[in-house]
Parts: structure tokens; sequence; C-alpha cells
């Protein structure tokens, strides 16, 4: 009994796990595709005639356009984001390395408690949330 429901879950884990790289490599459809789908589904839906079809395409058409434009200007953005802070990051790591040639191992070590210290002193994104949660954090009022 045991053997089954262990092969069960496995099965689940595994189908689960396929199902969800299949969705990942999908590709979204292009504007053209993605218009024409939504308004065979209108014409579908509201009974549309063929003139009406026509001019509803078109304008689906267009903001299908348009939604495609923004996404791919908002991947960019996030692409050209992700990697000025993958220079940053560089940088402090530069920085931190040329700042550890400089001091004796006992700096070294009071120096990485320091930085903890601020570390447990901000959130997990780097933010104090509150004056008062600051106020706590250092032991003032």
């Amino acid at each position: 009994m045991k053997k089954w429901m262990v092969t069960a879950a496995l099965l689940v884990f595994v189908g689960m796990g396929a199902f969800a790289q299949d969705m990942k490599t999908k590709e979204r459809p292009d504007p053209e595709a993605r218009a024409k789908m939504m308004t065979d589904r209108m014409a579908e839906k509201l009974e549309l005639n063929e003139e009406q079809k026509a001019k509803i395409l078109a304008i689906n058409l267009e903001y299908a356009k348009k939604r495609e434009a923004e996404m791919e200007a908002k991947k960019a953005e996030m692409e050209a984001r992700k990697a000025e802070m993958d220079a940053r990051r560089a940088e402090m790591k530069e920085q931190d390395s040329k700042i550890a040639e400089v001091l004796t191992p006992e700096q070294k070590e009071k120096w990485v408690e320091l930085k903890d210290q601020g570390r447990s002193r901000r959130g997990p994104r780097g933010e104090v949330h509150s004056r008062e949660d600051f106020r706590k954090r250092r032991g003032g009022n």
C-alpha cells in the first residue's frame, strides 16, 4: 500500500512538472493571431455579421499591436534594469575586495559584523519600514 501511494505521488509530481514546463515553452501568438482569435470568439458569441466582424477585427488588431509594443518596451526596460543591477553588484564586489586588501584580519572581521548589522536593520529588500521599526532595531526610543 505504501509503495503504491509513493508511486502515485511521484507520478503526480512528474506530471505537474511536465505540465508546468509545457506551459512555459508555449509562445504567445503574434498580435494578428490574438486579434483574430478574439474577433472570432466575439463573432460567435455576439452573432456578428461580416461588416461588424471586419470592423471589430481592425479595432482588436490596433489594440493588440499597442499592447505588444507596450510589453516589448516593458521587457526591454526590465532587462536594462537587470543589467544595471548586475553592474552595480559587480562594482560593489570590486569595492569590497579593494577594502578587504587594506584591512587587517581583525578589521575585516569587524567590518563583516558591521555590514551584517546594517543588513539586519533593513528589511528583506533593503528598506527600513518605518521610523518606529528603525528606532526599535537601533535600540532607541
